[in-house]
């Protein structure tokens, strides 16, 4: 499983799509990709086209997103213990939980600000 941050969602489906390929080449590898309600708040918020408000509810409807619970709450707060420099990375650290609890891949357009979260697996791009 991959669970989608929020910089690889917009990316996939605003402007020019630029990472559109890479998500279609990570399904057709078999990957069940997810997105925590977060990542949902943190897309809705910004300005989106109506289109790609419906592109992604085609591709990930609201109604399978993963919701913010007690355990990944536990990991999240854990994680803000641990990792320095937390404070202003408490949604990142909370999408970085969503990964863990479910022992799946994060894929952000961003590795640095997920590089020193414990036991976080990031999806690799090719040549990467």
């Amino acid at each position: 499983m991959i669970i989608l941050d929020t910089s690889a969602l917009v990316d996939s489906l605003t402007g020019s799509r630029r990472s559109a390929g890479e998500l279609r080449r990570l399904v057709d590898q078999g990957n069940r990709i997810g997105v925590p309600t977060l990542v949902l708040y943190e897309w809705w918020r910004g300005p989106r086209r109506h289109q790609e408000l419906i592109d992604q509810e085609t591709l990930f409807p609201a109604e399978k997103a993963f919701p913010f619970g007690a355990e990944e709450a536990l990991i999240a707060s854990q994680l803000y213990a641990e990792v320095p420099h937390a404070r202003g990375r408490e949604l990142d650290l909370a999408i970085a939980a969503h990964a863990i609890v479910r022992d799946a891949q994060l894929w952000t357009l961003n590795p640095r600000d997920f590089s020193d979260v414990p036991s976080l697996r990031l999806v690799t791009p090719p040549g990467g």
